[in-house]
């Protein structure tokens, strides 16, 4: 189908779509409001494409042996800056993952001898997470790997589309970060 072309349900053909999902855009029409048509898109786009993403990277990461929590938590420390240091609550934010999760996700890091727990010198009743220099390569080695892979995945897109979709993306995670912290 072109683009502008009418589907069987009536609607216009989106190139962001596939025509899977159109199919299943169009087969949701008669559940939802005319209000709802651009909300389903965008909740079923981003659902599967956060299925596809995490499908993606897991596969990515299998030769540096870390799962998409480890690798997520040793950038999240990477980009943290010297001295590579965040508080668990902070990881647990960023892995989008419980507590016990990040716990879980922390233990195998240490294990591995990427992080240490570190006092928080603002806080004596606390602990930091640090990177160790170790964890700092593999973060730093690991995150170039994942961006070369993925930057010849999505070669198609072009500066400024990669651009405007980072920065929708953004926006509507920031916007559903308020929301589920003022539940």
């Amino acid at each position: 189908m072109a683009v502008g072309e009418k589907s069987r349900n009536g609607d216009r053909y989106d190139p962001a779509v596939t025509e899977r999902d159109q199919d299943l855009l169009g087969g949701l029409a008669p559940f939802v409001g005319d209000q709802h048509r651009s909300t389903i898109g965008v909740l079923v786009s981003v659902m599967r494409t956060g299925r596809q993403l995490e499908s993606w990277l897991s596969a990515t990461l299998t030769a540096d042996g870390l799962d998409t929590s480890e690798f997520t938590a040793v950038v999240t420390l990477l980009v943290a800056g010297e001295p590579y240091r965040r508080s668990a609550g902070e990881l647990s934010s960023s892995l989008v993952q419980t507590t016990g999760g990040t716990t879980k996700t922390i233990r195998r890091l240490e294990e591995r001898g990427l992080v240490v727990r570190v006092d928080d010198p603002d806080d004596g009743r606390r602990t930091l997470i640090e990177l160790t220099g170790t964890g700092r390569a593999l973060a730093e080695s690991t995150l170039e790997l994942v961006l070369d892979a993925f930057d010849l995945d999505i070669g198609d897109l072009g500066e400024a589309e990669r651009h405007d979709l980072g920065a929708g993306l953004v926006r509507l995670s920031l916007e559903l970060d308020d929301r589920l912290r003022n539940r």
